[in-house]
């Protein structure tokens, strides 16, 4: 690498300009004298430009991968990290030098346009995810963009709106999945949009404090695109990029440093941090390393979709046995665009495979397939119906299969849902079809929670399927008919109604977003509260059977070694996601009924026993004490608890935590 520059060397004009960026996707190079980066979206596949022949901007076609929340459902720390390096394999093919993702922001309202993007409405879950995608893109030296920093649970006015939330559900729920990605070291974080707690997240010095301070962060902190109001201000809170350049902002930033409203030293920390940014991305590709092919990517692909599609219902139909016609309804089978099967905003990805036929991958498994649209699906999202003859299919097939979802008209960067309810033209194509054949399978197409309550009882099995990537289609046949044994399990609760959920119900105005249910986020207010829900978190069914036995707790002073055995009962080999949660009996301040703390996603085969082990650290048992500001855990008696879901518990067993040294029971 040629001589490297610290702050003291630059210009007083210098430091100012690399404090913003170069245009919409690098950083400045100041003439020359720095190496440029290049930086892109997005998360599930690499969203890079180039004009055409007419002059025109368009978007490079990628490598499509499974939405994020696909990924989450997998919980598969290896598919993570699996999938983070064939996205930095994508990066070094087009010159990408940091990937700006992944997003980390908790699941609080299920209508969030985004939460496709997102991995949980846990933060262990979400953070442990995140943390393993991280190490797979910079492991083969490629930096990160971990986002959205912070409180970005709506689209919503994100522009203006303030979050509001109190310190200790920030701690627990908000900052934690962003604590545990940064034990990764991220080269940079994003900051949000919107304000938290009346602070714009651009200058929230409080959070990039705790960043730096408390998290190990030791990056640079980066503006989402357009974030920054006073350039000045977010500088002295600790944000050392603005993207993209604005000259507005940068001609007040000179203003303001000759005016002396921006100190020296507060420009030259910002200047440092870039150039450490700028030195740090450019050694990390210094290395050896293999770039996959782009076939290798696309099988990536197909595993974290083979992982992450969940079974939710049952009825002893699948897998397909003896059945020679299907009945395949709904226009999601054979996609008009790509824009039907992944969301809107900076994670779109233009499919390099554009290909994507249900119908097909069906046929060639030898099954007589019978197609019709049922409804259209255009991009404006207008729906129309063309019924009737899907009826006649389901009426003379042995399975009638109804494709259902979403889509980036519906689930998509700058705006919420409405519903969960999926269009009423779509219900009722499931209706009607499964009167005429009760053998009726539903595959939903979506990024998020979906409401099933209208016709969940009418069929016999649903899948869901997700933003499945390319190759997805071979991959829901091989489900269907039983090559690939479902094995994935919801990162997020599927409510009966959107009225059950406590933040569509919390205070809301044109201003401020009062989180003011708190901790009472997902499966720890329905727990809490015996709330009943259509699918549980952590839930997701599988053509294996297991059960769990033999829990051992050992304690190593504040440590708990956690152990016991998975048995897969059936005849059928299986991947099992196991989950540890832990419950205060006693709690001095509230705590929800339980909370997860630990999992683990093992392969079984039919007859066999795995041991699976686990060990718990002393912030398992914490909770935030606003009392002395820091983590606290209070004598007592904890419950630990193993199990399928969240409400599916297998085993249980107790222990007592005395000065910090656990004693168990």
């Amino acid at each position: 690498m040629e001589k490297k520059y610290t702050a003291k060397k630059l210009t007083a004009e210098e430091k100012l300009r690399l404090l913003c960026g170069d245009g919409a996707w690098h950083t400045a190079d100041l003439a020359g004298k720095l190496p440029k980066l290049r930086v892109s979206d997005g998360p599930v596949g690499l969203r890079t430009e180039r004009m055409n022949e007419e002059g025109e901007s368009e978007t490079i076609p990628a490598v499509a991968y499974p939405s994020i929340q696909i990924l989450a459902n997998t919980w598969n720390l290896s598919r993570a990290k699996d999938m983070g390096e064939a996205l930095a394999d994508d990066c070094k093919e087009r010159g990408v030098d940091i990937l700006l993702a992944p997003g980390v922001n908790i699941k609080r309202d299920p209508r969030n346009g985004r939460n496709f993007e997102y991995f949980s409405e846990d933060p262990v879950l979400a953070g442990s995810m995140a943390k393993r995608y991280i190490e797979g893109v910079q492991g083969k030296g490629i930096g990160v963009c971990l986002k959205h920093f912070c409180c970005n649970n709506l689209e919503y006015d994100r522009l203006h709106q303030s979050s509001d939330v109190d310190e200790r559900t920030m701690r627990e729920i908000y900052y934690l999945p962003f604590e545990i990605a940064c034990e990764a070291k991220p080269v940079s974080v994003m900051c949000s949009y919107n304000r938290v707690n009346g602070v714009y997240a651009a200058e929230n010095k409080k959070g990039f404090d705790l960043l730096r301070n408390e998290f190990g962060f030791d990056g640079a902190v980066i503006s989402d695109w357009g974030a920054v109001r006073d350039r000045t201000a977010s500088a002295i809170a600790g944000l050392d990029l603005e993207m993209a350049f604005s000259q507005e902002n940068y001609d007040k930033l000179c203003a303001d440093h000759a005016a002396g409203a921006l100190p020296d030293e507060v420009l030259e920390a910002c200047a440092d941090r870039m150039l450490h940014l700028i030195y740090r991305c450019k050694e990390m590709q210094a290395g050896e390393f293999e770039v996959s092919s782009v076939a290798s990517r696309a099988r990536t692909a197909k595993k974290v979709a083979a992982e992450g599609m969940v079974l939710l219902k049952n009825e002893e139909l699948l897998p397909l046995h003896g059945v020679k016609k299907i009945s395949l309804a709904g226009c999601f089978a054979k996609p008009e665009s790509a824009d039907m099967l992944r969301g809107g905003g900076s994670a779109a990805v233009e499919w390099l495979d554009k290909k994507f036929d249900l119908e097909e991958a069906l046929t060639a498994r030898g099954y007589q397939v019978l197609y019709e649209s049922a409804f259209r699906y255009q991009t404006i999202n207008s729906f129309g119906q063309s019924a009737r003859p899907a009826l006649e299919n389901a009426a003379v097939s042995d399975v009638n299969i109804v494709c259902v979802g979403t889509g980036s008209p519906v689930e998509y960067e700058s705006g919420d849902r409405s519903t969960l309810r999926l269009p009423d033209v779509q219900e009722r194509a499931i209706i009607e079809t499964a009167e005429e054949n009760p053998n009726t399978v539903v595959v939903i197409f979506a990024g998020a929670a979906i409401d099933v309550s209208a016709w969940e009882e009418k069929v016999k099995a649903i899948l869901y399927a997700g933003f499945p990537g390319m190759g997805g289609d071979e991959v829901i046949a091989d489900i269907l008919t039983g090559k690939i044994c479902p094995s994935g399990k919801l990162s997020e609760t599927f409510p009966l109604d959107i009225a059950d959920v406590p933040a569509a119900n919390a205070w809301r105005s044109a201003g401020v977003t009062r989180y003011q249910e708190g901790l009472d986020v997902g499966y720890r207010y329905f727990d809490t509260y015996g709330v009943p829900v259509a699918y549980p978190f952590g839930f997701g069914l599988s053509y294996a059977f297991f059960a769990y036995d033999d829990l051992k707790l050992e304690g190593k002073g504040s440590a708990l070694k956690v152990t016991y055995e998975v048995e897969n009962t059936s005849e059928i080999d299986g991947k099992e996601i196991s989950q540890v949660y832990v419950r205060e009996c006693a709690p001095l301040v509230y705590r929800p009924y339980k909370e997860l703390k630990g999992f683990s996603k093992d392969k079984v085969k039919a007859g066999k026993r795995v041991k699976v082990s686990l060990t718990l650290d002393s912030r398992a048992f914490a909770h935030w004490s606003t009392a002395f500001d820091r983590w606290t855990v209070t004598d007592g008696v904890y419950e630990i608890l193993v199990g399928a879901s969240s409400e599916d518990i297998r085993l249980r067993a107790k222990i007592k935590i005395k000065n910090g040294e656990i004693e168990v029971l």
